[in-house]
């Protein structure tokens, strides 16, 4: 039981699958979204007491669950939270809303299997995030191929097959080699899957080499670092708007979250060896990655590849590991999968009314959509990192911390911001400035009541977290620390 007296982790993962199982249940379509909003809904409802009764000076874990699971292999079913991973469970609740807030009209077909995925994904996310056994964790992390290889191969555009079969090829081949790090794991920490008792096994120097390889290629492919990228233009391309917000808001988290969880405290000499060479990987990343956006002539496909970019600060700060590098790290990918969520939204929105994403079909938005303008020039300061918006923490975290630790790879630092800058002001101009093109131009018409609803928290978290980002660091400190500890 949590301290609440009540499993709440496990009601909070579950509950979306008694939602889905609902929508099965009746007969009209139309319920299904209806059915799909109220759990979400309630669910994140559910999750506020986890924030209001979370003890933000104890970096233990909170609200643990223990339950015998599997006997014969000493597995239990595990959950609880610390600081870190309690903001990525308010986050998935908060996301899997606006996902189905997002896809009110767009989903035509399917209707009920959709909305039922959606609910199964959010169960998937959520016991990810709260897993403390290994072999619990594994069956998270694999479950999530299943509904989004779905999600994207049914319901996406037009390469949606490819964009869907290369997904799971690639996130598969890394999941193989982590299942093969987790049996070694198991063996060598006297047989246990238990992530806090394998954290405190010292493990052989050469050992923890040879697992850091094993998690980094299935966490990298995750992230998606450079060069296990590829996979994520095509897949967030392709997939509908909700299935793009899924994977920018939650699933390139769960990659970061897992060096952060399991490879530093696994692995702390591998990690401090390995260092300088994850740091440099994830320089390229910055600066390939928003080279490369500046070349794309898609809007979701531009969005994509900054997220490259992005990340590629995430892991450089977790990779810098200091305090202020890698409570930086955290912030930017809650910060991530905010505004690129939001993004991705905005995206969504209008490709329902243009059915077009080719940037040179589009000009002049302020001219007849000003809500929509409104919304997306806020999102687009947000990822520049304009000061005062929630990304403007998170990058001057990392960059301290990492001018602190290398100040020759700082140097390389504002070239990427420099270059992200670039990409989110050519495409502002692209779309918004200019003249409206004829062919889109009688297809346009503003926000309603619902979309204006679906940002509306984004942006509330934009701004208090780019002007009171003590309420989300005071919860991450002490756990932070706790990582660091490992190190030392």
């Amino acid at each position: 039981m949590g301290e609440l007296g009540f499993p709440t982790l496990s009601f909070l993962i579950f509950f979306p699958l008694l939602g889905a199982a609902l929508i099965f249940l009746v007969k009209k379509e139309s319920l299904a979204k209806f059915i799909a909003l109220g759990t979400t809904l309630l669910n994140l409802v559910f999750g506020i007491p986890l924030w209001t009764n979370f003890d933000k000076t104890n970096p233990q874990f909170q609200f643990v669950e223990t339950f015998w699971w599997i006997p014969f292999l000493n597995a239990y079913y595990k959950v609880g939270i610390d600081g870190i991973s309690l903001l990525f469970v308010m986050l998935t609740l908060l996301i899997s809303v606006l996902c189905v807030l997002c896809s009110w009209t767009a989903i035509k077909q399917r209707v009920k299997e959709f909305y039922a995925l959606l609910l199964m994904m959010e169960t998937i996310m959520l016991g990810v995030f709260c897993a403390l056994d290994m072999f619990l964790f594994y069956v998270f992390w694999e479950a999530m191929l299943i509904p989004m290889f779905l999600l994207i191969g049914i319901w996406g555009s037009h390469n949606r097959i490819y964009a869907s079969v290369k997904f799971v090829i690639f996130t598969f081949a890394g999941s193989v080699l982590m299942l093969i790090g987790i049996i070694v794991l198991y063996y060598a920490g006297g047989k246990t899957f238990d992530v806090i008792e394998l954290s405190k096994v010292q493990l052989p120097v050469n050992l923890q080499y040879w697992l850091f390889l094993a998690f980094f290629v299935a966490f990298a492919v995750k992230v998606p670092m450079f060069p296990f990228h590829t996979w994520l233009p095509d897949a967030h391309t392709e997939a509908p708007t909700a299935g793009s917000v899924i994977l920018a808001g939650i699933l390139l988290k769960v990659g970061a979250y897992g060096f952060l969880r399991f490879t530093i405290p696994f692995c702390p000499e591998a990690t401090l060896g390995l260092k300088e060479m994850m740091q440099i990987i994830s320089v390229i990343a910055i600066i390939y990655g928003a080279l490369v956006t500046l070349m794309q002539t898609d809007f979701k496909r531009l969005i994509a590849y900054s997220s490259i970019s992005h990340m590629g600060f995430v892991t450089l700060g977790i990779f810098t590991l200091n305090k202020e590098a890698i409570e930086g790290a955290i912030l930017q990918m809650i910060n991530h999968g905010i505004v690129t969520g939001a993004l991705f939204m905005c995206i969504g929105v209008i490709y329902e009314r243009t059915h077009t994403r080719d940037l040179g079909k589009y000009g002049g938005l302020g001219k007849v959509v000003p809500i929509f303008v409104f919304f997306y020039t806020l999102f687009s300061a947000a990822a520049i990192g304009f000061p005062g918006t929630n990304s403007f923490i998170g990058e001057f975290l990392i960059a301290l911390g990492v001018f602190k630790d290398w100040i020759f790879l700082g140097a390389f630092l504002p070239m990427g911001f420099v270059l992200g800058t670039a990409y989110m002001v050519w495409l502002y101009y692209r779309v918004v400035l200019k003249e409206v093109p004829a062919e889109i131009k009688d297809q346009l018409y503003d926000l309603n009541l619902r979309e204006v609803l679906m940002f509306i928290p984004l942006v509330v978290l934009v701004f208090m977290i780019g002007f009171y980002p003590q309420v989300f660091l005071g919860v991450l400190k002490d756990s932070v620390i706790q990582i660091i500890n490992f190190l030392t």
